[in-house]
């Protein structure tokens, strides 16, 4: 085995066993992703001067949460239909044990977004910018749930034989030639490096140099963004499978409505760009 080969030491999917109840990675990932992202967009919401309109309330927000928490976890087991329809359609019951793990990122995705334009539109809030506020706070979702994935030494990467970054994962899946495990790209972390920092930082900037003053242009940024992202992961991941003979990956191909749906948003943002309400009309509202 080639010395150049890191070798992945076997983590324990469960942080700690509190008797019967088992603390997961993965899920708190989730959690932290979750309440990270509840924190950020909180302190988004209170900065009046990166606004033109005022989008609720900081309490309006945390209602959100609740919503969001329902729609990423509902879209993310519904979202396996996408990848393994056969096996789900046969063994419905199965969506339902989210105790088991397996999320999808589209489906998680629809549903979240779904969950933030039905509150918005419900609370009579602007729904392009809380959905600019949802992609600026999705990526640390997105960066911990695929440090999660690495933990968890699942979603290989492609085999990496020859490359200086190539890895040997505990539970890889051998070799048929004679020299041992396949090193395989370390894609989970690609994918974290990818979607959820650079994206992140991305958003942080465009926020600070006026981007929300465009409901619509983030979120469709996001759309644009992670598709991208997650394209040229692809390349460097084990496929869940592939779209038009080897040409797309499942992936890349259920990616393509994020671009056309994000496109369409960005020129939207473009193109309109509400003025800040007077002070005179604020006087009189409050």
């Amino acid at each position: 085995m080639p010395e150049q080969y890191f070798i992945v030491p076997a983590f324990d999917p469960v942080l700690i066993h509190l008797g019967p109840l088992a603390i997961r990675w993965y899920a708190l990932a989730y959690i932290f992703g979750l309440l990270g992202g509840w924190w950020y967009g909180r302190r988004l919401i209170g900065n009046a001067r990166l606004w033109p309109v005022q989008p609720g309330t900081k309490l309006q927000f945390d209602d959100l949460l609740i919503w969001v928490t329902l729609g990423v976890v509902i879209g993310g087991r519904l979202g396996m239909l996408l990848y393994e329809p056969d096996y789900y359609l046969a063994n419905p019951i199965e969506i339902l044990k989210v105790w088991e793990g397996g999320m999808a990122f589209h489906g998680g995705f629809l549903g979240a977004a779904l969950a933030v334009i039905l509150f918005a539109w419900l609370n009579k809030i602007p729904v392009l910018s809380y959905l600019d506020i949802a992609a600026c706070v999705a990526p640390i979702g997105l960066f911990l749930g695929r440090i999660a994935n690495f933990i968890n030494d699942e979603l290989w990467g492609r085999p990496a034989w020859g490359s200086s970054w190539g890895m040997i994962s505990p539970s890889s899946p051998f070799s048929v030639f004679p020299q041992g495990p396949t090193p395989r790209y370390p894609s989970q972390l690609i994918e974290a490096a990818l979607e959820g920092f650079a994206l992140f930082v991305l958003f942080a900037i465009m926020t600070r140099f006026g981007a929300l003053k465009r409901p619509g242009l983030i979120a469709g940024l996001f759309g644009i963004g992670y598709a991208a992202a997650r394209s040229f992961s692809e390349l460097y991941r084990e496929p869940d499978g592939w779209w038009i003979q080897d040409v797309l990956t499942v992936g890349q191909a259920y990616s393509l409505p994020m671009v056309a749906a994000g496109l369409g948003l960005v020129i939207y943002a473009l193109a309109h760009r509400p003025e800040a309400p007077k002070a005179s009309d604020v006087s009189k509202s409050a």
